[in-house]
């Protein structure tokens, strides 16, 4: 199982709007194609005073190929909302993991 996380630094002017987008269009919409599951929302606890705050967006995801399938078909798409929406006020980075059995 891969964990698809994407880290969002979210400027304060948007902040609430954003979060708010994230919840109730975003994640919906992603865990609508089937393809990703297990949707969390977390709030990132060290951010630098004044300068937003930062979230993560994790799904987990069968494997790789499921994974390319769904960027190409619905993810690229839903990204470019996003930042057609939100513009430069807000940034994402993507960090791939891998679930290990403890």
């Amino acid at each position: 199982m891969i964990v698809y996380n994407t880290t969002f630094h979210i400027d304060s002017a948007i902040l609430e709007e954003s979060v708010a987008y994230l919840k109730n269009i975003y994640i919906p919409e992603a865990v609508a194609s089937g393809f990703l599951q297990q949707p969390c929302l977390r709030r990132i606890m060290h951010t630098p005073e004044g300068e937003g705050e930062s979230y993560s967006v994790q799904f987990h995801v069968k494997n790789m190929d499921t994974l390319e399938y769904w960027l190409e078909k619905e993810g690229h798409g839903m990204h470019q909302k996003l930042t057609s929406r939100f513009g430069n006020k807000i940034a994402g980075f993507t960090t791939l993991l891998e679930e290990l059995d403890i």
